[in-house]
């Protein structure tokens, strides 16, 4: 059974201002698997022509939080409003990037059908798709890199070239706001230049995208902004003010600490004993090859 706790005056103060012109408004947003609390009472509001990215350790709650807004997974309790809206009403004004290793890439269709799916909200379910979408699918393949890969399986892609394909699926839903979950993960640094490159292009056309992101180097010179999560929020705003030092030892705690301590050893030089020790070894071996 959850357990609820009441909140004091000076905790009930400290929650922000909703407003309704915020893309993105989380109102007390509790969601548990197996009664068993992943995301503990998140009171959010996203600002507007924004790069936000969520960031925090594994199993924080980051891809369950983008869930629980998308209405892919329940809430215990709490809401969610976009620019004011249920969901249901503002659904067509939002784009989602899945995690790559969540789709079936062994399904057969073209990287063009894949981003022509994005569009069917404005075909309509079970109508023909129209030589006017399929160029707009085009264009949004072009923005990415991929035109040239249009009518290639999607399963004969590598993953950058999946994950860009995926990007211009959710481009071509023309969304005002985007969850993307790990867009970087996986993909070679050509990829990540061109991701970045368009979020930026979105972000200037005055679109909100919010991005779980796990590389703390490129978080606060990729995003504007950034949540920091484990849970609950530990933080949120401007990223140059938001990714603190003190901010993500409480946010990792004991692993930050560690993650530093092996950056340094990296910096000066130094190598595990274990390691020089795995490489007498496989240098032995393979001269007894």
């Amino acid at each position: 059974m959850l357990h609820f706790v009441t909140r004091t005056r000076s905790q009930l103060d400290a929650r922000p201002e909703h407003s309704a012109q915020s893309p993105l408004s989380v109102h007390a947003m509790t969601v548990a698997y197996h009664r068993k609390p992943v995301l503990w009472d998140i009171d959010y509001d996203a600002p507007g022509s924004r790069l936000i990215a969520i960031v925090g350790p594994n199993g924080a709650g980051k891809s369950t939080f983008i869930k629980a807004c998308l209405g892919l997974i329940p809430m215990a309790s709490g809401r969610v409003e976009f620019w004011g809206e249920t969901l249901s009403r503002a659904r067509r004004r939002i784009g989602y990037v899945p995690q790559r290793e969540t789709v079936d890439w062994d399904f057969p269709v073209s990287a063009l059908d894949v981003v022509c799916m994005g569009r069917y909200r404005k075909i309509g379910w079970f109508k023909p798709v129209s030589r006017a979408h399929k160029d707009a699918a085009r264009e949004c393949l072009e923005r990415v890199g991929m035109e040239a890969y249009a009518d290639r399986q999607i399963s004969q892609l590598s993953g950058g070239q999946q994950q860009r394909v995926f990007l211009a699926r959710a481009l071509a839903q023309e969304a005002d706001l985007y969850f993307m979950d790990e867009p970087f993960a996986g993909v070679d640094a050509a990829t990540e230049r061109a991701i970045i490159e368009v979020l930026r292009t979105l972000r200037d056309d005055g679109k909100t995208v919010i991005c779980v992101h796990h590389d703390l180097q490129t978080a606060g010179t990729y995003f504007d902004e950034a949540i920091l999560l484990n849970m609950r929020i530990v933080a949120s705003g401007p990223s140059a003010t938001t990714i603190t030092d003190e901010n993500l030892r409480t946010t990792y705690g004991g692993r930050l600490t560690l993650l530093e301590r092996a950056s340094q050893a990296v910096a000066r030089g130094a190598v595990p004993r274990t390691t020089k020790v795995a490489r007498r070894r496989k240098g032995s071996t393979k001269d007894a090859e």
